[in-house]
This record gives structure tokens, sequence and C-alpha cells, in this order.
């Protein structure tokens, strides 16, 4: 299943794509889609749906963020070889972990915002991985029967904010409009393989984002049991996976968005994002 969110910012409504492509309204059985509505249980039920005899949305307008709420944003750094090296750092013996604030949700069609004071505003294409059922203590064997489905995300990095201001990476990445999830949340029957998905990011038409998740670090299976050895996953949480090379800190001579710049990024399977950068006002 792909499930979407679509509608005016504050009043989404959630929504299911056909074997046409065409939205289909789950109102009737979804309220908000986050927590408990993408548990296991929750999503077994839909798929009980004809949706065939869902009402039509002839014209959904915006679409939202693929969550309406996330309990918790876990994200990974450092997950792709090449990445570590164009960041200068060693490649890590386990996952590095940190947080993005989930106020920085946002649309994959939306503005990305870039906050006052920004000087190195930077771009990252990532594999997100949403949670479906309690996870904790679970083996890397296990790991996968825990997960709901995955999307595309942007996970938008504030440089100067994240290195040079001291403290947790968390300032950097937090921002409102830092946290594009979406348009779609996949089930996971539909990636047989997360591990075998291509990521890119076009920026302003260029291609400066391509890799596979077969070059990732640390797998999603390993993510998943690492995270739940310190902590309890939950229904809704999300995990972002880490970014390949390619981002704006890497290049020489550095890059980093300005005003007018559009991101288009891509998980594959997942569906495409597009984002114009915009100044705070």
């Amino acid at each position: 299943m792909k499930l979407l969110r679509f509608g005016p910012e504050g009043k989404e409504r959630t929504g299911i794509l056909d074997a046409e492509g065409k939205v289909r309204d789950l109102g009737a059985h979804v309220g908000e889609l986050g927590g408990k509505a993408v548990s296991l249980e929750a999503l077994a039920a839909l798929r009980d749906l004809d949706i065939e005899t869902l009402p039509v949305v002839e014209a959904p307008g915006r679409i939202g963020a693929c969550l309406a709420s996330v309990p918790n944003f876990y994200c990974i750094g450092l997950n792709y070889a090449k990445h570590a090296a164009e960041s200068g750092l060693a490649v890590p013996a386990h996952p590095v972990v940190f947080n993005k604030a989930t106020s920085c949700l946002s649309g994959p069609y939306d503005d990305v915002i870039i906050p006052r004071g920004s000087k190195k505003s930077d771009w990252e294409v990532e594999l997100g991985v949403v949670i479906g059922k309690e996870a904790l203590y679970v083996s890397e064997e296990d790991a996968l029967a825990h997960v709901a489905g995955y999307c595309t995300i942007n996970d938008l990095s504030e440089r100067s904010f994240q290195i040079e201001r001291s403290g947790q990476w968390v300032k950097g990445k937090s921002a409102p409009t830092f946290g594009p999830i979406g348009p779609y949340l996949v089930t996971a029957d539909e990636v047989p393989d997360p591990q075998a998905l291509r990521v890119t990011l076009d920026l302003n038409g260029e291609t400066v984002q391509d890799e596979s998740t077969a070059d990732m670090i640390f797998t999603v299976a390993q993510i998943v049991s690492h995270l739940s050895q310190f902590m309890k996953l939950v229904p809704g949480d999300i995990i972002s996976t880490g970014t390949p090379s390619g981002v704006g800190m890497g290049m020489k001579p550095q890059r980093f968005l300005k005003p007018g710049d559009v991101m288009e990024i891509e998980v594959q399977g997942l569906g495409r994002q597009r984002q114009t950068a915009v100044a705070a006002a």
C-alpha cells in the first residue's frame, strides 16, 4: 500500500493510491496517519478494505508529510563510507545516533525555509523507516518484522549550527521544514529488500547524490536492532538511515543552499520530492 496525506497544512486527510495511481479517501477508516494508525495491526485492517469502493479524490491538491505526527524522529549519521570520507571522519564502529525535533516535519513539496542566521544549510537524501510494532531488545533477524514501511526523507542540516555551535547535532537538524517526509508511506510488503534501493538528489537539475542503499555501513535490520538495545521503539517512530556522499559540506569548494535553489529527492519505489529553498521571514 501507498498511503499519503493530502490537503491544506493542518487540515490534511488520509488517502491511499489505487492500482491506477488515483488517490482514494481513507477518511472514513483512518483519522490521523501516525502512531497506532500505522501499527502492523492497523495496516492489516486496511488491507482488508476494498480500495475500489473508496471515494476518488479528483483534486487532492497539496500533499502533506506522510505521517501526521511522529513520537520520535531518530537519525543515523555517517552511514555511507563515502559520506564519512567526504566529512573527514572515520567509518564508525557503531551507528551514530541523533534526533531531529519532530516540529521539523513538512510536506514533500513544501518550501524549505533557510533558518535565520544560516550560512550552511545543506541537503541529505535518505531512506526513512517507519516502525509498526514495539521493538525492545530485538535481534537483527527479527528487526524487519517491526517495520511498518518506508518513505523518502530529506534530512536537511544547517552545518554551522550542527558543528560549529557546540552541543548536540539536533541543533543543526531541527529547523522548521527541515524534515520533508513522503510523499508516501509505502508498506513494508512492497519493499522486499530495503538494501537494494537507489537514492538520488538533484540540485537545480544537477545530480549531486546518487547511490544504492546496498552501500550503507549499517543495514536497516542492524539499525533497528541497535536502537532497540537502548530504547523502546514504538509505532509511528521514524528512522532516517543516513545519506550518501554528495552533500554540500563535502564539496570542494563547499556549496550550501540559497534562496531559489530547487531540490528533487527520490528513493526508488517510494516517491519523489521537490522543494524550493526560501529565506526565513
